[in-house]
C-alpha cells in the first residue's frame, strides 16, 4: 500500500521511529512501510541521536518513557544541535497528564500521539507534519531565491543610481563650463576691443607729449622773457610739476592697459573651449590664469593682510588634456583654499592673522610618468570623517547658500574619469589641507 497524496509522495521521505518496546516498533514499522515510508528504528535516546545525525530523517517519532535518557531530554538535545534542530518531532506517549503533553511542546515537539497507537491517526499526523516540513523547506528555498533577487536588484539600482549621479555631474559640469566659457569669452572680447584702442593711442599720445614738451623747452630757450599773463598761467598749472609728471601718467596708463590685456588673455586662457579630443597644454599657464582671475580675493583687506601665494614650479612638459576642464579644477581647489583661510580668520584681529600669515602653496613636479600639482593651505584643516566624504555629491561643510557640494565631486570626475588621473586630499586639524592632482604624462 503505497500512498501518493497529490504531488506528495511518501516514498520520498524517511522517518526515525524511537521506542524501547519491540512489539510497538514492529507494528508501527510494518504499517508505515506498507504506506510507502522509509522507516529507521532506534530503541533508546542515545542511539536515536547518533542515527539522526547520520541519516538525517525528515521526521522523528519519539517515545517518552525509555531507558537512559527519556524522550524529553532526547528532544532537547536534538533541538540544541544546529544540524538536527529543524527535524520535526512527534511524541508517542501513554501519559495522559496534560502537564506531560505541555512539556513535550515546550522542549520542541510539534505534536503527540497517544498509545495505544491508532494506525490511521498515526499516518494522518505523520503525513501532515511531513507536508508542513516540506512546505517550510520550499518556502525557505523560495525566500532565499527572493532575497538573492532582491540583493541583485538592489545592487542594480545602486549601480543605476551611481550612473545617474555621474550623468548628472557630467551635465552640470558641461553646462557650467559652457555657460562660463561663453560668459568669460564674451567679457574678454569686450575688454579686448577698448584695450586695443587705448594701447594703440597711448603710444601716439606719448609721442605727442614728448614733442610738445620738447617744443615748450625750445620755446623757453629762445624766448626766456615771458609775458606776465603766460608766466602767471604757468605758475597756476605748476608747469614744472606737469612737465615731470605727465610722462609718468602716460606710463601708468600704459601699465594699466597692459594689466587689462593680461587679464583679458587670462580670461581667454581660462575659458578655452574643449573639443572632443584632448590637446596639449601647459599646466602652469592654467594655474597662472586662474590666480590672475582670483587676484581680487587674495588682496589685503581691512580685516586681514594679503593671502600669500608661494609657488614652487618644477619642469612640467605640456600634457594632453581638456584645458578648460582642468582650469575649472584649479579654480575649485584654489577657491576652496581661500574660503578655508577666510573661515579660519573669523574672530581673529589683523595683527593675529599677520603673526601667522595666510598662505597658499602651489608646487608642481614630474614623478615617474605623472605630472603632479599640489595645492596646500595653512587653514584649520579637517577631521578624518569629513575628509573621507568631501568628494561625495552634494556634501558640503559650508553654510547654507554658500556651497552646493558639487565642486569637488565634479573636480574628481574631471581628473579621474576625463583624464585618467588621481585626485587625493590629505588634511590635519590645525595644520591645513592639501589637494594633489596626478595626471598621466606621455613619453
Amino acid at each position: 500500500m503505497h500512498l501518493d497524496i497529490g504531488n506528495f509522495n511518501l516514498e520520498d521521505y524517511k522517518i526515525l521511529l524511537v521506542d524501547d518496546n519491540p512489539i510497538n516498533l514492529a507494528v508501527a514499522v510494518n504499517y508505515l512501510e506498507e504506506c510507502g515510508l522509509n522507516v529507521l528504528v532506534s530503541q533508546d535516546g542515545e542511539s536515536a541521536l547518533a542515527r539522526a545525525e547520520f541519516d538525517q530523517p525528515h521526521l522523528i517519532l519519539l517515545d517518552i518513557l525509555m531507558p537512559g535518557i527519556n524522550g524529553f531530554e532526547t528532544c532537547q538535545r536534538l533541538k540544541a544541535d544546529p544540524n538536527l534542530r529543524e527535524i520535526p518531532v512527534i511524541f508517542m506517549t501513554a501519559l495522559s497528564n496534560p502537564d506531560d503533553k505541555l512539556k513535550g511542546f515546550e522542549v520542541g515537539g510539534v505534536d503527540y500521539i497517544t498509545k495505544p497507537i491508532e494506525q490511521r491517526e498515526l499516518l494522518a499526523r505523520v503525513t501532515t507534519h511531513l507536508r508542513i516540513h516540506s512546505l517550510t523547506k520550499d518556502l525557505e528555498a523560495q525566500n532565499k531565491i527572493l532575497q538573492e533577487k532582491v540583493a541583485e536588484r538592489t545592487q542594480e539600482l545602486e549601480e543605476n543610481l551611481q550612473e545617474l549621479k555621474q550623468s548628472q555631474l557630467q551635465l552640470i559640469q558641461g553646462e557650467k563650463m559652457s555657460s562660463l566659457g561663453q560668459l568669460v569669452s564674451g567679457i574678454a572680447h569686450e575688454i579686448n576691443n577698448p584695450i586695443g584702442f587705448i594701447k594703440g593711442n597711448l603710444s601716439h599720445a606719448a609721442n605727442y607729449v614728448e614733442d610738445l614738451l620738447g617744443y615748450l623747452t625750445l620755446y623757453e630757450k629762445y624766448y626766456p622773457t615771458l609775458d606776465s599773463e603766460i608766466r602767471e598761467y604757468a605758475e597756476d598749472i605748476d608747469l614744472e610739476y606737469l612737465r615731470e609728471d605727465l610722462p609718468n601718467a602716460i606710463n601708468s596708463m600704459k601699465e594699466g592697459a597692459d594689466r587689462l590685456q593680461d587679464i583679458s588673455r587670462a580670461l581667454r586662457t581660462f575659458s578655452r573651449g574643449d573639443t572632443t579630443e584632448k590637446t596639449t597644454y601647459d599646466l602652469h599657464q592654467g594655474l597662472e590664469s586662474t590666480l590672475l582671475i582670483l587676484k581680487h580675493r587674495l588682496k589685503a583687506k581691512e580685516s586681514r593682510p594679503e593671502i600669500a601665494v608661494v609657488k614652487s614650479y618644477g619642469q612640467l612638459p605640456e600634457i594632453d588634456c581638456f584645458p578648460g576642464q582642468l582650469n575649472q579644477v584649479f579654480m575649485n581647489l584654489l577657491s576652496n583654499a581661500i574660503d578655508a583661510l577666510e573661515e579660519n580668520n573669523t574672530g581673529l584681529s589683523f595683527s593675529e592673522i599677520e603673526a601667522n600669515p595666510n598662505q597658499i602653496a602651489i608646487a608642481t613636479e614630474v614623478s615617474g610618468k605623472q605630472a603632479i600639482v599640489r595645492i596646500r593651505d595653512n587653514a584649520m584643516g579637517m577631521t578624518e570623517e569629513i575628509r573621507q566624504r568631501i568628494f561625495e555629491t552634494h556634501f558640503t561643510t559650508k553654510a547654507v547658500g554658500k556651497g552646493t557640494g558639487l565642486g569637488l565631486a565634479i573636480a574628481k570626475q574631471i581628473i579621474e574619469e576625463k583624464h585618467e588621473g588621481i585626485l587625493t586630499c590629505t588634511s590635519k586639524v590645525g595644520e591645513g589641507t592639501e589637494f594633489a592632482i596626478a595626471l598621466p604624462v606621455e613619453d
